[in-house]
């Protein structure tokens, strides 16, 4: 990929980033004020939408954990700010930047959240029948994750 392709890749993966914590803390707000005290069935059994606070990791993992897990997603986007220099496929530049949006979606929460530093909880609103509610932010990490494990399978 020649160099000016690749910043504009860059740009496209900061971009992608940054509509991802637009987007997660829009839905996140939305639903902290119409699911208060209540649920909405989208598919009755399958897909409801149903607010809860989440101290722990994506998905209800590591509950209690949410400052440990704030300082190692502080981690991940330094990490990913360096990946960014070295990578030059759009799938890794792609699921770099719904990790790292996801990663500041979820560490917004952690902030601004709670009483003291990194022990805020993360709101999540999207609650599938076989795994614990998410948002936004826990769907970009998991997707970008999911890209980027496919992009090193393919990898020569």
């Amino acid at each position: 990929m020649r160099t000016t392709s690749l910043k504009t890749s860059r740009l496209t993966a900061a971009g992608i980033a940054a509509a991802v914590v637009l987007v997660d803390q829009l839905t996140k707000a939305w639903a902290r004020s119409a699911l208060e005290g209540s649920v909405i069935d989208i598919i009755p059994g399958f897909l409801r939408l149903a607010l809860a606070e989440n101290p722990g990791a994506a998905f209800g993992l590591f509950q209690g954990g949410g400052q440990i897990i704030a300082v190692l997603a502080v981690v991940v986007v330094g990490v990913i700010f360096i990946a960014f220099r070295s990578v030059d496929r759009w799938w890794d530049l792609i699921g770099l930047g719904l990790v790292l949006g996801g990663a500041v979606g979820n560490l917004i929460d952690r902030v601004t959240r709670g009483d003291g530093l990194l022990d805020g909880k993360v709101t999540d609103w999207i609650d599938l029948w076989f795994i614990p509610n998410f948002n936004v932010a826990d769907a970009a990490i998991s997707i970008g994750v999911a890209l980027l494990l496919l992009g090193a399978l393919r990898k020569p």
